[in-house]
């Protein structure tokens, strides 16, 4: 063990009461499993695997102290002695391990998917359907009881303590700042009065657990919207937290209404740990920094620079159960590293479908999708190496299988060699460089350079294909014979130049990522990335956002789609307005509805809502959809062989990385 390479992640925290073996904190997701049938068993498997893979201290996804709290009507609760025995479970699992573990309560306020939501004031949210009624006194008393009642019953529960969720624009957060609090009683008006809440909430749940029972604060360090906290509030707010009997301050950034990104991939990595650092010297509890944190070294520098006192992650505990016993043990690179994509975590919980995630499959899915060791030792071969072929050879191997990895091209990775070089999908190259990792040390046999035939698959117990897909060129009059087209695969693979006007044809996740790569700026530091979205590093304006000139592309780009309606969101349901409003600020022009008449040295000509239209282009860019590339699987049907059939070359569609390894994945546990 060599745990020199990591001095301060690994360092112990002492709290007083209690100690954390180290400086990680597992950020509060919700699974989807807090509610489903028989679902506590599947998460005490997915925390166990956390606790057993190293974390400091895990926060369970969010729980609410009372109905109206909750986010939606079927969501989870905590408030009753029998939910406190049911959680014995989790908390059993997490123990036997030698992890430690906190509750996190969650009241939704004006965030409420039902008619009882309730606020400060009733001031419905931009993102929510219901206007919430405005709290009674009593209510808020009441409220804060309910509170104080959860956090004893977590105790009773096993829990090692509680989060209280101050940030993200749910309630604690709405009657702190003046965007939602419209108040004028005790618990509105000044900020002495907006922050009462919070403050009486913490000094009731003390009062109810005792002063050996960690309780984190969850504080909105930063807005990002419209009448938020400046630093001073929040400096104020800090100390008040302090002094009423907070253990851990955890840092919030940006509210759900907000429009600034703050996790997706296109966020840099510790974009936001300056947020922390500002409040480092003004309190002398414990600070947690967290957003886009997915690596060690990263971690490390953050804690190592002073930033913080520990670090959040989340979705990089979806991607590698064992992160920080890799990192203890001087293997990192043997993490599978989160890409933060959004697309099997919060985009399957937004639409109320059970979290996992893109690269790991497995996550969620402890106790269903397991690689047992196989019975007969098979000779398998895998065709193609991208995502789905990846995925599945090295999963076979983990099983025992001897697995032939053949790829016609020299290097491995497929479309994700595409995707990591368009701005903001860098990450994509962390995935390649775990799965190279993970085919060496399973055993793969990797054949690069080697287009697999008939004759030598014949001699295996179990043929995969995963050959991918290749662009498809619609039939549009003059596009396959310009010298104007492009597709995309040759785009990005070739880097190709291209002119000042480029239209591009498909607005799906491909021709949203093209539009965005053709429209980048040069160089973009942290520094204007901050600049790019208005964020206000001194958080002098309230909620850190200031006036700003936004950045537009010299380079005229039309993306256009033939479908009716909007354009431009790509297909992740959290990351989709990013991608949009980041093209409308470069200038592109979004277009709808379009029927593509013809190519000729004009240029484009298209119709839309009934108009022609020439569009000057120096250059097209296909981006509309995909056909497989497979040939293999009828020969090999004909000639008898066991043949399965994966990912692109199974269905070509939209790319589709997480629906791919999964595939791969689930495929090898079947073998």
């Amino acid at each position: 063990m060599n745990d020199k390479s990591y001095p301060h992640l690994l360092a112990p925290l002492d709290l007083g009461f209690t100690q954390l073996k180290n400086r990680v904190l597992m950020g509060s997701m919700h699974t989807g499993l807090e509610e489903s049938r028989d679902g506590f068993k599947k998460l005490s498997a997915f925390y166990a695997a956390r606790a057993r893979g190293g974390v400091g201290l895990i926060v369970t996804g969010g729980f609410s102290p009372n109905f109206r709290g909750r986010l939606h009507p079927l969501s989870a609760e905590f408030s009753s002695a029998r939910q406190a025995r049911a959680h014995r479970t989790i908390t059993d699992a997490v123990h036997e391990e030698g992890g430690k573990i906190a509750l996190q309560l969650l009241h939704a306020g004006r965030y409420a998917l039902h008619p009882f939501a309730v606020s400060a004031s009733a001031i419905r949210a931009p993102i929510a359907k219901f206007t919430p009624s405005k709290m009674s006194v009593r209510q808020i008393n009441k409220t804060i009881d309910a509170f104080a009642k959860s956090a004893e019953l977590a105790r009773e529960a096993g829990y090692d303590g509680v989060e209280l969720m101050g940030s993200e624009g749910y309630l604690i957060n709405q009657f702190i700042c003046q965007r939602s609090n419209h108040r004028y009683d005790e618990w509105g008006g000044s900020y002495e009065n907006r922050m009462r809440f919070p403050i009486e909430l913490v000094k009731a749940v003390r009062k109810r657990t005792g002063n050996d029972f960690i309780i984190i604060f969850r504080l909105s360090m930063l807005d990002l919207v419209e009448q938020g906290s400046t630093h001073e509030e929040v400096v104020m707010l800090a100390k008040a937290l302090e002094s009423a009997g907070v253990t851990i301050l955890n840092t919030g950034i940006g509210w759900h209404e907000a429009r600034v990104p703050t996790i997706a991939t296109q966020v840099p990595r510790a974009a936001f740990a300056w947020v922390t650092e500002k409040l480092k010297s003004e309190v002398n509890i414990p600070l947690v920094t967290c957003n886009r944190i997915n690596t060690p070294d990263v971690a490390e520098g953050i804690l190592a620079g002073g930033q913080a006192d520990m670090v959040s992650m989340a979705r990089p505990f979806l991607a590698d159960a064992e992160f920080v016993n890799k990192a203890e043990q001087d293997r990192a690179d043997d993490i599978n590293t989160c890409i933060g994509c959004n697309q099997a975590c919060l985009d399957h919980v937004f639409v109320g479908k059970r979290a996992s995630c893109l690269v790991n499959p497995q996550a969620c899915y402890e106790t269903e999708l397991i690689l047992t060791p196989a019975v007969n030792h098979r000779k398998v071969a895998v065709v193609g190496a991208g995502p789905a072929g990846l995925a599945c050879a090295s999963a076979a191997a983990e099983r025992g299988f001897s697995v032939d990895l053949f790829e016609k091209n020299d290097y491995i990775g497929g479309q994700f060699n595409l995707a990591m070089q368009i701005p903001g999908k860098e990450e994509f190259k962390e995935t390649i460089r775990y799965f190279s990792r993970r085919l060496e040390q399973t055993g793969v046999n990797v054949k690069l350079g080697h287009a697999a035939t008939l004759d030598e698959l014949k001699g295996y117990d179990e043929v995969i294909v995963a050959t991918g897909v290749q662009p498809r060129i619609p039939p549009i009059p003059g596009l396959k014979e310009s010298d104007k087209t492009i597709d995309y695969q040759t785009l990005i693979r070739d880097k190709v130049e291209v002119g000042q006007k480029v239209a591009v044809i498909g607005a799906g996740g491909i021709g949203v990522d093209v539009s965005t790569m053709l429209t980048e700026p040069e160089h973009q530091a942290l520094e204007d990335w901050l600049q790019d979205w208005g964020i206000d590093t001194d958080i002098s304006h309230a909620g850190g956002l200031y006036p700003h000139e936004e950045y537009v592309s010299q380079r005229q780009v039309w993306l256009m789609q033939r479908k009716p309606g909007r354009v431009g969101k790509g297909p992740g349901k959290t990351t989709g307005w990013i991608h949009k409003k980041v093209l409308e600020k470069r200038g592109v022009e979004l277009l709808g509805g379009v029927s593509y008449d013809k190519v000729d040295e004009q240029g484009l000509h298209i119709t839309v809502e009934g108009q022609a239209r020439v569009l000057p282009v120096d250059h097209i860019i296909v981006c509309a959809g995909q056909t497989s590339v497979n040939v293999l699987t009828e020969q090999l049907e004909a000639a008898n062989v066991k043949v399965s059939v994966i990912g692109g070359a199974d269905v070509a569609g939209e790319v589709d990385a997480k629906r791919v390894i999964r595939q791969g994945v689930e495929l090898a546990a079947k073998l």
